[in-house]
């Protein structure tokens, strides 16, 4: 096995054990594309077996430093490349140039010769490919998901319009020969596809509006009911800590003064009404407090489970296990898909309502039990006190 073979399958281990899969553009494909669009364009160069060797090594490795995320990527690609090197006996010179070629991949850099004008000829390819708007939409896809890089459609045109018409030139003749016929091509297509957005922009105005002042008015309706629900949630909580509070009274005084009496044979008629008093009250706070207790929730979720919306992100619960960087994501995913956050309010405000039904619910019963106790222990004393 030759070096570029060893270097091959060491880019494919990597890849494959250490980049992220939501890489969609920059990733084994693209390098290996990269290599071939070198292959092709060195035919038409008189370069030495070891310039192309150079050259295709620097392919392999230009992009490894993705593996630890876009930041200075270059810079990691070439530290990935000089230990691989090091380690595989190449001369201090071969490391040398193979960095120098990498690191004309840096977007600003200007080439200063053959060898660096290849290499950024090949990195940028694509452009004068017609599968260009594919290649496209994959680097729009994982600057979404990667970077939190969001454009409309027409935002994206006009950012590939840039980047053709301002950005971006070949250097070689066979890039200037066979890719820039192309590139003009898509040029073309971005600005009759940007003509269309406009288009589309100005018939669609008065119906945004309009579309504007509807998404207002449920906006108001959500607040106002949400509000309104969570009143309803304090006010029974309220409630709740008043009987909370009334029954713990009223066992404290009973087992501070009632029961130390009831040591004396004198006061056993006391001690059923006593007990009833006790069960009633006990009763009311358990009841009581069931109507505050919270109910436990997993407190996580999955891509999976958000990309299928069935999860609600408007409720602590839902989320509070997960780490920082999956909420934002999801969050991000959300916001994005209008249909999907308004079924999480709906959601939110249905199941606040349920909430609610179980409160009120529990505080009727709690009320009940007071209501009755107090009665019952009442009848109870004055039943006492005649047959004593």
């Amino acid at each position: 096995m030759n070096s570029l073979e060893k270097a091959e399958n060491f880019v494919v281990n990597l890849f494959n054990n250490k980049l992220p899969k939501l890489y969609n553009y920059h990733n084994f494909e693209h390098t290996l594309s990269v290599v071939n669009a070198i292959k092709d364009i060195v035919k038409t160069f008189n370069l030495s077996k070891s310039e192309e060797d150079t050259l295709i090594m620097a392919a392999w490795f230009h992009d490894t430093g993705y593996i630890d995320g876009s930041l200075n990527h270059e810079d990691k690609s070439i530290e990935i490349a000089s230990k691989f090197l090091s380690e595989n006996n190449f001369s201090q010179d071969f490391i040398i140039s193979v960095s120098e070629i990498i690191e004309a991949t840096k977007f600003h850099f200007l080439p200063v010769n053959d060898l660096q004008r290849i290499m950024k000829d090949a990195d940028y390819f694509h452009l004068g490919s017609s599968k260009y708007f594919e290649i496209s939409d994959l680097l729009r896809k994982e600057w979404e998901v990667l970077e939190g890089k969001f454009y409309t459609n027409l935002e994206w045109m006009e950012e590939n319009l840039n980047m053709l018409t301002q950005c971006h030139q070949y250097y070689t003749p066979y890039a200037i020969e066979n890719w820039q016929p192309q590139k003009e091509k898509n040029i073309a297509q971005i600005l009759e596809n940007i003509n269309l957005l406009n288009m589309e922009e100005i018939t669609h105005k008065n119906e945004k509006k309009d579309d504007k002042r509807v998404d207002k008015t449920v906006d108001n309706m959500f607040k106002i009911t949400i509000t309104n629900h969570i009143r309803l949630s304090e006010i029974a909580d309220s409630k709740a800590n008043i009987l909370l509070s009334v029954n713990a009274i009223i066992i404290s005084i009973a087992l501070s003064s009632l029961i130390p009496k009831l040591e004396s044979p004198s006061n056993n008629h006391l001690i059923q009404p006593t007990f009833i008093l006790i069960v009633f009250s006990v009763l009311s706070i358990v009841f009581a407090i069931l109507s505050t207790k919270p109910k436990v929730t997993s407190g996580s979720f999955t891509r999976d489970d958000i990309n299928a919306k069935n999860v609600n992100l408007l409720f602590f619960g839902n989320f509070f296990k997960m780490p920082y960087e999956e909420f934002e994501w999801a969050m991000k995913e959300m916001m994005k898909d209008k249909d999907y956050l308004r079924s999480s309010m709906t959601k939110d405000l249905y199941y606040l309502g349920l909430v609610l039904e179980r409160k009120y619910k529990l505080l009727r019963i709690t009320y009940n039990i007071f209501m009755i106790g107090i009665v019952i222990s009442v009848i109870s004393f004055v039943l006492a006190f005649r047959q004593f």
